[in-house]
């Protein structure tokens, strides 16, 4: 058995019939930082982090920077100069991923994150690298100092109709989950309309196959709570969604379903600015 999964990942490989190739794939989740990992981490300028509040709410949050703002300090340690979200306890099981959109790139770290003086550091414990399946292209015009609306959050416990907008033309989102063994912080991507919203409470998508691991939808399977990230790219802005999360399999495949708790809508929440996608060329169509 490979010790990388979980037991709700692993059913959910059974469920599939690909436990097999999860067990090759797996084979690439290390606990060091190689140097290509770590060259790769310190030249970019966000980094998208899953972690449970002290209410016990999972929620993604973007952090970003300078280059060089997350570096690794070690084999097994990465810094960030930045807090760790509001509400995290100080001692937190955490999942991060960075996404290069120039490259169509993408790195996964979990571990252990610790308040430090630069900011905050993490002890991984799972690290590794994912193919650009569904990744959207886009170039990075720059960044904009923070302006009097960046941080004014707009709390709520449904979706606005600009919120459902945001949704319902998202090509990129994150999700959080989190599982007795840790936290998992992954991507979805599609071409707009691939998220669903059936009310303002509730939104869907479909499971594309990736790459058998079943990390998200395992956790899911252990402990339904799950946090979205929805981002503006041309604006900055952010959408964070909390709430509880499952799968239905059925004759067109796997469908997730989300039902909100939370909202926080952040305007200018990131300075950087995105230009307009190019889809990735394997995204399937939508309705």
């Amino acid at each position: 058995m490979n010790t990388a999964y979980n037991p709700g990942s692993l059913a959910v490989q059974d469920h599939e019939g690909v436990r097999e190739l999860a067990d090759h794939v797996g084979r690439s989740i290390t606990s060091g930082i190689r140097p290509v990992a770590a060259a790769f981490l310190e030249a970019q300028p966000m980094l998208v982090i899953g972690a449970a509040d002290r209410e016990g709410r999972v929620r993604a949050s973007l952090l970003t920077g300078p280059p060089g703002f997350v570096r690794a300090t070690g084999p097994h340690t990465v810094s960030v100069a930045a807090a760790l979200p509001e509400g995290t306890p100080d001692t937190a099981p955490v999942g991060t991923i960075a996404l290069d959109p120039r490259t169509r790139r993408r790195m996964r770290l979990n571990g252990l994150a610790r308040p430090s003086a630069r900011g905050f550091t993490i002890e991984a414990e799972q690290v590794f690298s994912n193919c650009p399946k569904y990744l959207q292209r886009r170039e990075l015009y720059g960044s904009e100092a923070a302006r009097p609306e960046s941080g004014a959050v707009r709390h709520g416990e449904a979706l606005t109709p600009d919120q459902v907008r945001l949704v319902r033309a998202a090509d990129t989102f994150f999700v959080a989950t989190t599982a007795p063994d840790g936290v998992d912080a992954s991507h979805r991507g599609g071409n707009p309309g691939f998220v669903g919203v059936d009310t303002p409470r509730e939104i869907r998508w479909r499971d594309y196959p990736g790459n058998a691991m079943f990390l998200t939808l395992g956790n899911l399977e252990e402990d339904g709570r799950a946090g979205l990230l929805f981002l503006d790219w041309e604006t900055g802005t952010t959408l964070q969604l909390s709430g509880h999360a499952h799968t239905e399999y059925g004759p067109e495949g796997r469908v997730v379903r989300f039902r909100i708790d939370r909202t926080a809508e952040t305007p200018a929440g990131s300075p950087l600015r995105w230009s307009a996608p190019e889809y990735s060329p394997v995204n399937p169509p939508t309705p």
